[in-house]
């Protein structure tokens, strides 16, 4: 449960586990990145804020639509020097463009990809058949 601390709402690592359904390791890791950047108790307990909850949510999100970390670490530190938020959205909007490019150009080499097998499947089924009543004949 969220720890209440003056104004500020700040979570503990099982928090963020349970509410992004990720392990605490992919937390780290985003710490280790720098993508975030939690607090340490005396006892040297990570404690996180509303931002590194959000920064987190942006990642996840990016990355279920396709975009890298890399990605996802352009934008957050594009934001850190803009917080009008203008440099975020116009580089945002081109990243994902180029995507959008590249999930094109991947769903029309699966088509021909799917083509290609239909095609197979039916060059086998053919020499299947020819061959089953080769046998039969030969029986």
């Amino acid at each position: 449960m969220p720890v209440k601390k003056s104004e500020n709402i700040e979570y503990l690592i099982s928090d963020l586990v349970e509410e992004f359904g990720i392990s605490q390791r992919t937390i780290r890791y985003y710490e280790e990145l720098g993508l975030i950047h939690p607090r340490r108790t005396a006892g040297n307990h990570r404690v996180y804020t509303k931002r590194d909850r959000a920064r987190i949510k942006m990642i996840l999100r990016g990355k279920h639509l396709g975009f890298s970390l890399q990605d996802a670490a352009t934008l957050i530190n594009l934001y850190d020097l803009d917080p009008t938020q203008i440099k975020q959205y116009s580089e945002g909007i081109k990243l994902a463009y180029l995507h959008l490019k590249e999930v094109q150009e991947r769903k029309k080499e699966l088509d021909l990809l799917e083509k290609d097998l239909y095609d197979a499947i039916a060059e086998a089924e053919g020499i299947y058949q020819f061959l089953k009543q080769k046998e039969e004949k030969d029986v």
